[in-house]
């Protein structure tokens, strides 16, 4: 185990980032692939109408995720840079205190949840044809809130220890089981979008009781005791504030979401909201093996940042860059290709397919140099620079993508909504370029200063 971490530092950095990083992009294409037929099993078992129920509920499951993410990914963050320092022990504190957090998180998420079902999907944009199918799905999925924001959080620990495959396999189980037991409680058990939640609850505490078997099996690296758990405010501000980052990409996510479904209301119809939902989900499936890649980047940019060996931090951030490029070039064209017979997977609606198919060519019109804004951003908070890594985070989703999507639909209607994706996500990778490249050459001063003590 200790050969583990120490490989974070030794071993080639091609073969390194393969490792780490194929397992976790394997992971996310998993999971993406499983909110694509939760959708198809959705849409063809219940109808449009439940897939706009889907979409009301994304944004809270992204407020959900934010808080997991917030909490593993600066937790993940820490353990990377300390495990690199030698401190192994201030490393299992902050996986403890990780843990502590995504419990009193999660529990705290279910009971608010739970209590103001009605109110938080209307303010979320749920018309009334949609309400009632949006209020049965969500309702059983603030039930399973603690054990996945404990699972999404602890997998960035196990991948910080440099064991994506375990993490990876987490991912697998947990999706490939929701995607039969969506299929028995739709249309076996006629349960509707009530049987697509329950059939992701189960998959989440399954990945649950994974997580937990490896991290107490004595195979982690990290060993968390009874006395890991105890608050450390050090600890947790270090773990919130590096994980800000993430989290406001998650809120952001999450309100841009609200404005979307607002606008949708206003200069579109439930059809266009059903639209909105399913795109959303193929131009995730084109993201997540972009995510996987920055995954295994993370723990060994964390790692040798931490060890002062900054030649193999810009190495990693290099081949991140390419691999994501040309992964984002081949969705982009897969996309573009193939938009007819990808919509038509999820209706029989000739409306919805056309409408759909030509809605995703704008949508992800500027995809082929999204790797630049995803790298960037894990950059920052891989080597624990809080603050850069959150306005990177901010800048597609809040700064330019949602003055657009105010705008634009005034002056030229509802494919004002649609034009504003490729547009934010240009003016975004422009900046993230600039800001990437000004620390490269710091990376590079540093470098050379620590070759000359």
């Amino acid at each position: 185990m200790k050969e583990r971490s120490t490989r974070l530092g030794t071993e080639e950095i091609k073969k390194l980032l393969i490792s780490l990083s194929l397992p976790a992009t394997i992971g996310m294409i998993v999971n993406a692939l499983y909110n694509i037929i939760d959708t198809i099993f959705v849409g063809r078992g219940v109808g449009t109408l439940a897939i706009g129920a889907l979409t009301i509920a994304f944004p809270i499951q992204m407020l959900i995720m934010a808080f997991a993410l917030a909490i593993g990914v600066g937790a993940a963050a820490a353990v990377s840079i300390n495990l690199g320092k030698g401190d192994t022990e201030r490393a299992d504190k902050v996986a403890g205190n990780s843990f502590l957090s995504a419990i009193v998180v999660g529990a705290m998420i279910s009971i608010l949840g739970l209590i103001f079902i009605s109110p938080i999907l209307t303010f979320f944009g749920a018309t009334p044809e949609i309400l009632p199918y949006a209020k049965d799905y969500i309702s059983v999925i603030f039930i399973g809130t603690m054990f996945y924001a404990f699972s999404v959080s602890s997998n960035n620990l196990i991948r910080a220890e440099g064991n994506a495959k375990v993490a990876m396999l987490s991912m697998v189980i947990g999706t490939g089981l929701n995607i039969p037991l969506d299929y028995i409680f739709i249309f076996i058990f006629n349960m509707g979008i009530k049987g697509a939640a329950i059939a992701t609850i189960i998959s989440q505490f399954s990945s649950f009781i994974f997580v937990m078997t490896y991290l107490y099996s004595g195979k982690s690296l990290l060993k968390i005791k009874l006395h890991h758990l105890k608050p450390d405010i050090s600890i947790l501000k270090e773990i919130f504030a590096v994980g800000s980052a993430a989290f406001a990409r998650q809120i952001a996510g999450s309100i841009v979401a609200i404005i979307l479904n607002k606008s949708l209301s206003i200069y579109g119809t439930n059809l266009d909201i059903a639209i909105l939902g399913t795109v959303n989900k193929i131009t995730m499936f084109l993201y997540m093996p972009l995510f996987g890649v920055v995954q295994g980047m993370q723990p060994i940019v964390g790692f040798n940042y931490g060890a002062k060996k900054m030649d193999r931090v810009k190495e990693t951030v290099k081949l991140s860059l390419m691999a994501t490029t040309v992964i984002a070039i081949g969705g982009f064209l897969f996309s573009q290709i193939f938009s007819t017979p990808i919509m038509s997977a999820f209706s029989k609606e000739p409306e919805f397919i056309q409408n759909g198919a030509d809605i995703l060519r704008v949508v992800v019109l500027m995809v082929p140099v999204i790797g630049i804004q995803v790298v960037g951003s894990t950059l920052f908070q891989s080597i624990g620079k809080a603050m850069p890594s959150l306005i990177l985070s901010l800048l597609r989703q809040v700064i330019f993508f949602i003055p657009l999507v105010i705008i634009l639909p005034k002056y030229i209607g509802i494919s004002g909504i649609w034009k504003s994706f490729p547009v934010a996500d240009f003016g975004a990778t422009v900046i993230t370029a600039i800001l990437m490249i000004n620390e490269m050459k710091k990376l590079t001063m540093e470098q050379e200063k620590y070759a000359v003590e």
